[in-house]
C-alpha cells in the first residue's frame, strides 16, 4: 500500500446528527474519496428474541454488535484490502446472507453511537468526533425516524428510549467522549467542527 488511508470515527448519543455529520462529510470529499462504515451493518442476529417493539433486546449494549468483526475490517481497509459489509434488517432483525463489498478510499468514516466505546473498533481512528446533544433533542430525532422508517409505535420507541436507550448512553455513550479529538456541544459549531475535519481529510 502507498497512498495513506484515514479513518474517522464519527459517535454520539442516538438521534444526535452522527450520521448527517458522516454524510455531509462524504458529500464534501466527494464519493471517490470517502466511503461510510456503519456500526448498524454490526449488530448480531437478533431475530428469535426481537417482539416488535423491543421488548428483551436491548441494541444499544455493546454485546448487540459484533464489534471483534468491525474491528478487523477496518484494519483490513487500512491495509488496503475489500472487506464484505454485513446486511441487518431492522425490520425482521436478522443478519441476513447478503453482504456488500466495500473497497478503501482515502477517507473512512465511522458512524456509529458505540464505535468510540471499544477499543479494538477506536483503535484504528486517525480523527474522532462526538457530538454531546442534549436528550430532548436526541429523543425527538429517534422518535421520528423509528416511527417513519422502522415500523415502530410511538409508545414503543418511548419505552425502549427510556428503558434502554437512555440507561446505556449514560453508561457507554457519554463516557466515550473522552476520546474524541471534535466535540459538538451543540448544532451552531456543526459546520465549523466538519468544516476542521475535512481539512484535515483533504490533506489525504
Amino acid at each position: 500500500m502507498d497512498r495513506k488511508i484515514i479513518i474517522i470515527g464519527v459517535a454520539g448519543g442516538s438521534g444526535s446528527g452522527k450520521t448527517t455529520f458522516a454524510r455531509r462529510l462524504k458529500e464534501r470529499l466527494g464519493e471517490g474519496r470517502c466511503c461510510i462504515l456503519a456500526q448498524d451493518s454490526y449488530y448480531i442476529d437478533q431475530s428469535s428474541r426481537f417482539d416488535y417493539d423491543g421488548g428483551s433486546v436491548n441494541f444499544d449494549h455493546p454485546s448487540a454488535l459484533d464489534f471483534d468483526l468491525m474491528g478487523q475490517h477496518l484494519s483490513d481497509l487500512k491495509q488496503g484490502q475489500t472487506i464484505q459489509v454485513p446486511h441487518y434488517d431492522f425490520k425482521t432483525h436478522q443478519r441476513t446472507k447478503e453482504t456488500s463489498p466495500m473497497a478503501p478510499k482515502p477517507v473512512v468514516v465511522v458512524d456509529g453511537i458505540l464505535v468510540l466505546s471499544q477499543p479494538q473498533v477506536r483503535c484504528h481512528f486517525d480523527e474522532a468526533v462526538f457530538l454531546s446533544i442534549p436528550e430532548e433533542t436526541r429523543y425527538a430525532h429517534r422518535l421520528r425516524r423509528d416511527v417513519q422508517e422502522r415500523g415502530r409505535t410511538p409508545e414503543g420507541v418511548r419505552n425502549q428510549f427510556f428503558g434502554q436507550v437512555k440507561p446505556m448512553h449514560d453508561q457507554f455513550v457519554e463516557p466515550s467522549s473522552e476520546h474524541a479529538n471534535h466535540l459538538i456541544t451543540n448544532y451552531t459549531i456543526f459546520d465549523t467542527v466538519l468544516a476542521e475535519v475535512a481539512q484535515i481529510a483533504e490533506r489525504v
